[in-house]
């Protein structure tokens, strides 16, 4: 049975900038000989790695809104920086864009259920929210218009 998880994206002001650092730490890491791949480090190791695994992904909180998404591909063990121990979260380079919804602030990640992730935005049909630019989809959604 598939689950998700739910993080939050600190410091991101929209999915651009998150896709943006996401980027960075790629190019940090290769520097480093490190890993290469999309990955997110955690302290706590998920519990229900194959039920993340069986199309899970991980929902990114953005500003107070559910925005986007990226699906698992993997679970490793890793180093911090500091040389802290982790888990790796590995994740497809995809962002997926979902509507916008509400999720007040949280520490550290959270399963979600298949029935509460929010769809992904259409592919721009007429009439979609994907039509709409993305800070109005934000000022929409945090009014409870969509």
């Amino acid at each position: 049975m598939t689950v998700h998880m739910i993080k939050l994206s600190v410091g991101s002001e929209t999915v651009e900038d998150h896709a943006a650092w996401q980027a960075a730490n790629r190019q940090f890491w290769r520097k480093v000989g490190k890993i290469s791949a999309v990955f997110h480090t955690t302290f706590q190791s998920p519990k229900r790695t194959a039920e993340l695994l069986d199309g899970g992904s991980l929902y990114w909180v953005i500003k107070g809104l559910i925005q986007a998404r990226q699906r698992f591909v993997g679970f490793d063990e890793g180093r911090k920086e500091d040389g802290t121990p982790c888990c790796l979260l590995l994740l497809d380079p995809e962002i997926v864009s979902v509507r916008p919804v509400p999720r007040r602030a949280f520490q550290g990640w959270r399963y979600l259920d298949l029935a509460d992730a929010p769809p992904d935005l259409g592919t721009g049909t007429r009439g979609d929210a994907a039509d709409l630019p993305p800070a109005m989809r934000r000022d929409l959604a945090a009014l409870g218009l969509i």
